[in-house]
């Protein structure tokens, strides 16, 4: 059965009027200590701010029993609401912990970057890290509402709007059924040549956020436990979580979605299923957007890290692979065959 996602587009300052129709009686936040400001303009006063340090290193599950402890000693009820404020490791932290506590409590967020607001915070995947396999321990529950607002990406740097940027083209490459991926790399790739300023192309972004949510929320309603369909949003990131634990979680989640988009492409065209020039065609687009596209591994190094891949069952991984823009399909085979045809 299909889930609703309500997604709602506002400015921060209306967040808190959206919200208080629907509390019962106690509102907590969980936010990034780095934008703290912003859990005072969502227009409403909270029962208690819980600050985190965003980063993979945290993302565990000692942060998520703090976060639960810190509930407790503050007197959340089962009516309470959990808003989480931040990034995507942000929103998983928060959506896991309150799905934990009481065994369950109302959660919503409020996501600070495009990596969040295009697939992070969308879709209900709550988890995890576990030592540091990417998102092992988690939950999938939705939240009650997702608020994308335009001004935190007024003043996110550079290198965030690239990281969001994989995960925005990649929503483009499954489902191009609007001819938005063209739409996509052209806004990007002037964003680069504006020197990372987005000023001039805040509307077209916005309207592409906009509609890359509707698309990662159509997917994940129809499919909420990946059963088929969803598995589609994997695209490029079985390399893209092998990439970042060989680097030390120094590559970032958007860079190596990124790059792993690219090996997906070229995996497509060694089994013979990518249409002509796909991969040439990617690294081009990728490149004018000011992405990544050259794996700092070589493709053997990551098969151990495949294999322990959360979404391998037995010895066979669903690799989602591009047969052209618009046409992602489930290919299943073993990591070790995979290697073999990309070396």
């Amino acid at each position: 059965m299909a889930e609703d996602i309500h997604i709602v587009h506002c400015a921060i300052s209306e967040v808190g009027k959206r919200l208080k129709s629907t509390l019962a009686n106690q509102l907590f936040i969980v936010c990034d200590r780095n934008v703290r400001n912003l859990a005072e303009k969502i227009g409403i006063e909270s029962d208690g701010v819980f600050e985190i340090d965003a980063t993979e290193d945290t993302k565990d599950i000692s942060s998520v029993v703090e976060i639960n402890r810190w509930l407790m000693d503050e007197g959340a009820d089962r009516n309470a609401l959990l808003l989480g404020i931040g990034g995507g490791i942000t929103t998983d932290i928060t959506g896991f912990a309150a799905s934990v506590y009481k065994r369950g409590i109302r959660f919503a967020f409020v996501p600070t970057t495009l990596l969040s607001q295009v697939d992070a915070a969308i879709g209900g995947k709550n988890g995890v890290n576990l030592d540091s396999f990417k998102n092992m321990i988690g939950v999938i529950r939705q939240p009650e509402a997702v608020f994308i607002c335009p001004e935190p990406l007024d003043t996110l740097p550079y290198t965030q709007i690239v990281s969001g940027a994989a995960e925005l083209l990649k929503t483009f490459i499954i489902d191009n059924s609007k001819s938005l991926y063209e739409k996509a790399v052209e806004t990007l790739s002037g964003i680069r040549e504006a020197g990372g300023n987005i000023s001039g192309y805040s509307e077209g972004l916005n309207t592409l956020i906009a509609e890359a949510a509707l698309v990662k929320a159509g997917i994940a309603g129809r499919d909420p436990f990946e059963k088929g369909e969803r598995r589609l949003l994997n695209l490029g990131h079985t390399f893209a979580h092998a990439i970042e634990k060989l680097s030390g979680e120094k590559i970032s989640h958007g860079e190596a979605v990124s790059i792993g988009i690219i090996i997906a492409a070229r995996l497509a065209g060694k089994v013979g299923v990518a249409e002509t020039g796909l991969e040439n065609r990617l690294k081009a687009d990728f490149a004018a957007c000011g992405m990544s596209v050259e794996c700092p591994f070589e493709v053997g190094e990551m098969t151990s890290a495949m294999s322990k891949d959360k979404k391998a069952e037995g010895s066979i991984i669903h690799f989602i692979l591009p047969y052209g823009i618009g046409d992602v399909r489930v290919v299943d085979m073993s990591p070790d065959e995979a290697t073999r045809m990309l070396i």
